[in-house]
This record gives structure tokens, sequence and C-alpha cells, in this order.
């Protein structure tokens, strides 16, 4: 599956994307957007879903854990960095099957971070693999 063009701020978003994560990483670093690798294949719970995105996106150890944390770390200056982020969460279909309820809440976090951004002119991708 082909990769959308990461300048494109309009089409910024959360997405499902099949494409291996080589191909993700190496398409960041050719636009100059930080890379985050999210492996959320042992999120059984919603605390291991965030501590698996804890881990994966770097956030300080003193993030709390809960879903208002998460909503303010995306929306800080550290995660994007000078030019924009792109997550790949990989088993994140898996997870969105098994967890519905808290999958659709993480969905609603991560667009309203994709919004914020975009309003500073800044794209942040998420893709769901």
């Amino acid at each position: 599956m082909k990769l959308p063009d990461l300048h494109d701020l309009d089409a910024a978003g959360v997405h499902e994307q099949h494409a291996p994560a080589e191909a993700i990483a190496d398409a960041s670093a050719s636009a100059k957007l930080k890379y985050f690798a999210v492996d959320l294949g042992k999120a059984d719970s919603k605390f291991a879903l965030l501590d698996a995105l804890a881990h994966g996106l770097a956030l300080p150890p003193h993030f709390g854990r809960n879903w208002d944390a998460l909503a303010d770390s995306l929306e800080d200056d550290d995660i994007i960095g000078k030019h924009g982020a792109v997550v790949r969460l990989a088993h994140g279909a898996a997870y969105r099957k098994a967890h519905a309820h808290d999958w659709q809440t993480l969905e609603e976090i991560l667009d309203e971070a994709t919004e914020f951004w975009k309003e500073r002119h800044v794209p942040f991708w998420v893709f769901v693999a």
C-alpha cells in the first residue's frame, strides 16, 4: 500500500496503513518528521495500551497513564519535533477489535491531536497497522 505524501498537511490524521515499518520510518526521515514506533502487540488492557504508548512515544516517567495525560502529551512541543511527527501503531487493528471502547477513546484523542497540530501548520500522522 502506497504511503500518502507526508508533507500534505490536509491529509494528516489517523489512517489504516499496512506498509512495512521501515517504509514508514524512511518516509518520515525523508519528510524530516519525527518517527515513533508503538507496538500494541502485548496490550491487553487500557493500562497496557497506555504503557505501550508511553514507551513508544518516549513519554516522560511522570506520564500519568490516563486519557487526559495522553491528550496533554500529544499536544506538547516535545512530542512533535521541529517539523512534525509520524506514529506507527503496530498491532493496532487487533487491539481495536478486542477493545473497541478504549480504541474509540484513543482514536478521538489522536484525532484531536491531529487537529491541534494542523491549526499550527504542523503535520501529525498516525498509521494503524
